[in-house]
């Protein structure tokens, strides 16, 4: 059909030219590089424990704890593998200092401080000692290093070392507190309120499960410098030499952190961390009534995860999982892989499935790294992570004359 070839075509090219000409939208074009991404033991036969409200567990038999919340975490993806009352606001007591050591470590990576710099303890931040709160002994009126006072805050859970440090850090303790909210809300800590420094009662004062252990994840990831710390028995400040309350410390070698937290409100409460084999999980029990009984109960907790949840790998990071079609290029296609090594936690013995998800209308330029899609790994019928696609090529943008051609083509459905 000639006389419609002549008339259609100067159109097309019309159309498809200026579709072409340089500085037009690239959807490919402005995708960026990708970021490859542990109560007292109850007497024999004594009845269990029922269930809590809003427990969920992602493997069967999961502990029955009497804590009024309590939390397992599976490190690497963030995944909590069982929860009880995982949302509530509740008084964290001395599981707050986690937050006021999180600060200061990252003052530190920061240069903001350094660990020799000097902290004055005021009156407001000197502790007399008694038998409702603990401390560092920093001496009124003294000086001590940020090192020796992140000892004191972490080891010890000295109060005046949070204080001192608050006031060091904010000017006061409650310009302080501002700056742990804000952290708070970076770190996507919903349920959390700080009011100050140590942890000490005020109405106000909240943390739930989740939040604390979104924010231990947060330390053990982003302190990797000062994190072993969490993980020393003893320190000695002022001729005063002060055992870790962590009691897992002393009976479980894989434990290597974080922090224990105490007051008549609060009840006793215990954030663990845990590393076996290449599975680190992250453990909070909140409000439950003695030393022993957080200790037992995080055992228990972690017994269980270990037990009934496994690492696998859905899919090796060399690996080509798919090539996608690539619009106004070079090429037609680009190999599409892993950007990084992928874990997952599932319960033992759970198959595996993924699928991939490429991304829609895929054009010219492709960078290498840049993200094209993702994988998405399901088992029993439910997600249990995803993971990006990445090209595994550069693929550069076709000339005029082939870009015309193609799109000419795709018009055309050829």
């Amino acid at each position: 059909m000639p006389i419609q070839k002549f008339s259609v075509l100067p159109i097309v090219i019309a159309i498809a030219a200026g579709t072409l000409l340089p500085g037009a939208a690239s959807y490919a074009a402005k995708h960026p590089a990708s970021k490859p991404a542990s109560h007292k033991k109850a007497a024999p036969g004594a009845p269990a424990p029922a269930l809590l409200a809003a427990q969920t567990a992602l493997a069967g038999n999961a502990p029955a704890l009497p804590a009024k919340a309590w939390l397992l975490m599976d490190y690497d993806s963030g995944e909590v593998l069982a929860a009880a009352n995982a949302d509530e606001p509740l008084p964290p007591a001395s599981l707050t200092k986690m937050m006021t050591s999180y600060i200061v470590e990252q003052a530190l990576r920061s240069g903001k401080l350094k660990p020799t710099d000097l902290v004055t303890v005021s009156q407001n931040a000197w502790c007399r000692g008694s038998s409702t709160e603990s401390c560092m002994y920093l001496p009124l009126n003294s000086q001590a290093t940020v090192i020796d006072i992140l000892r004191g805050i972490i080891i010890q859970s000295g109060n005046d070392a949070s204080k001192a440090i608050a006031e060091h850090m904010g000017g006061t303790e409650d310009n302080f507190a501002k700056q742990m909210n804000a952290e708070a809300k970076r770190l996507g800590m919903v349920h959390t309120q700080y009011m100050n420094a140590t942890g000490l009662p005020d109405p106000q004062h909240k943390s739930s499960a989740r939040d604390l252990a979104v924010l231990a994840r947060a330390i053990i990831h982003d302190s990797v410098d000062y994190y072993p710390i969490y993980a020393e028995r003893e320190f000695k400040y002022n001729g005063i030499k002060q055992g870790n309350r962590n009691a897992l410390l002393y009976t479980d070698p894989t434990v290597d952190g974080l922090k224990t937290g105490h007051t008549e409100e609060a009840g006793y409460c215990l954030v663990t961390s845990s590393k076996r084999n290449d599975m680190r999980l992250i453990s909070v029990i909140l409000n439950t009534n003695s030393a022993q009984a957080r200790a037992d109960q995080t055992r228990a907790l972690l017994g269980w995860g270990f037990s009934n949840f496994e690492k696998v790998t859905p899919i090796q990071p060399n690996a080509v999982v798919t090539t996608a079609k690539v619009s106004f290029g070079k090429a037609d296609t680009v190999a599409a892989g892993l950007g990084a090594p992928w874990l997952l936690t599932v319960p033992r013995g759970q198959q595996v499935q993924t699928a991939v998800e490429l991304t829609p209308g895929l054009e010219a330029p492709v960078a290498k790294g840049a993200v094209i899609g993702k994988v998405v790994a399901t088992s029993n019928g439910k997600p249990v992570g995803e993971t990006p696609l990445v090209a595994q090529a550069d693929v550069e943008r076709a000339g005029f004359l082939l870009r015309t051609w193609q799109h000419i083509a795709k018009l055309f459905g050829k």
